[in-house]
């Protein structure tokens, strides 16, 4: 992993600058199924291999949409995206979440992620940060997204 160790008073200096890459992680067969189960969408297309070999259009099973998306505040806690001596992270929500290309079972994803904003409330701040999640061996990412985390200030 590779991200920007900044701290909650330099934020806003950031801003439109990449601040981490997570590690690549593999979507394996075993960690769809998990999601499956926990989600209740058990669509043939993510858990029958072989149904999907034959009947997919991409030839095997497929990682859902929500599952990679699932694993941005991992990848942003891990790799930089949060300031390193904040409080406290809370995710606020999505501005816009684009799906761009489906990830085979086996293939191995990162996010390489970009603050775009930074809003002061108080004793708190809005980030806005651009995550594009790569295929390995893939020119066109999985997705992007612009994901909103609420910072704490570090306690004093």
């Amino acid at each position: 992993m590779h991200g920007t160790q900044y701290q909650y008073d330099d934020v806003e200096h950031y801003v439109g600058k990449e601040i981490g890459t997570s590690d690549w992680l593999a979507i394996d067969q075993q960690r769809i199924n998990q999601f499956a189960a926990c989600t209740g969408d058990q669509q043939w297309i993510h858990v029958d291999p072989e149904r999907a070999a034959q009947e997919s259009p991409f030839g095997a099973t497929i990682a859902h949409g929500f599952l990679v998306l699932s694993l941005l505040a991992k990848w942003n806690f891990e790799s930089g995206g949060i300031p390193s001596d904040a409080a406290t992270a809370v995710n606020y929500g999505s501005n816009k979440v684009r799906f761009m290309s489906p990830v085979l079972a086996g293939k191995r994803v990162r996010n390489r992620m970009k603050l775009t904003d930074c809003q002061d409330k108080g004793a708190r701040k809005l980030l806005t940060i651009e995550n594009v999640v790569e295929i390995e061996g893939s020119e066109k990412p999985a997705l992007i997204a612009d994901t909103l985390v609420l910072v704490q200030q570090p306690k004093s």
